[in-house]
């Protein structure tokens, strides 16, 4: 049963994107033509987004090769499947990867192991809010704020993995 989501490559530098393209290309086993613009919160680089259609773990696939290039910043979703979580991943650069599972309304779900750890460490609430914003990606959130706004009036690609 496929799945859907959505790739949000929010910066990337011109020469960057042809590569991404290939990317996207070689995990959904399809030719990727973003539809590129430049991004107006970096005028340097220029940001792109698309739905795509696949099997469960897409998005993973997704986001494992963007992570190649380490000054791109993007999102990746996949909605739930029967049986299957659907997931949220963050790239910032120089932060990483935050990853964390989502509820069929898009909610993020923190595990119950995360939390229990996370109470068994703290030692004061300040600690305790630095926490749970790490849990719920909130670094991430704030840095990629500024750069999702330019997306919102962009008409949507659809990619569909073959096989």
């Amino acid at each position: 049963m496929p799945t859907r989501g959505v790739i949000y490559v929010h910066s990337s530098p011109p020469a960057v994107c042809p590569h991404v393209e290939w990317a996207l290309g070689r995990v959904l086993d399809a030719p990727v033509d973003l539809d590129w613009s430049v991004q107006p919160a970096s005028p340097a680089a220029w940001r792109a987004d698309c739905a795509w259609v696949g099997p469960p773990g897409t998005g993973g696939r997704i986001a494992a090769a963007l992570q190649k290039w380490q000054m791109l910043r993007f999102e990746v979703t996949e909605d739930p499947s029967p049986g299957v979580d659907g997931e949220r991943i963050m790239f910032v650069p120089g932060r990483g990867v935050y990853r964390a599972a989502t509820s069929a309304n898009g909610d993020l779900m923190i595990a119950e192991d995360r939390i229990r750890a996370l109470l068994a460490t703290c030692r004061d609430p300040d600690s305790l809010r630095h926490g749970l914003n790490r849990l719920l990606g909130t670094e991430w959130d704030a840095e990629l704020e500024p750069y999702r706004h330019y997306g919102e009036d962009a008409g949507q690609n659809w990619l569909s993995q073959v096989s």
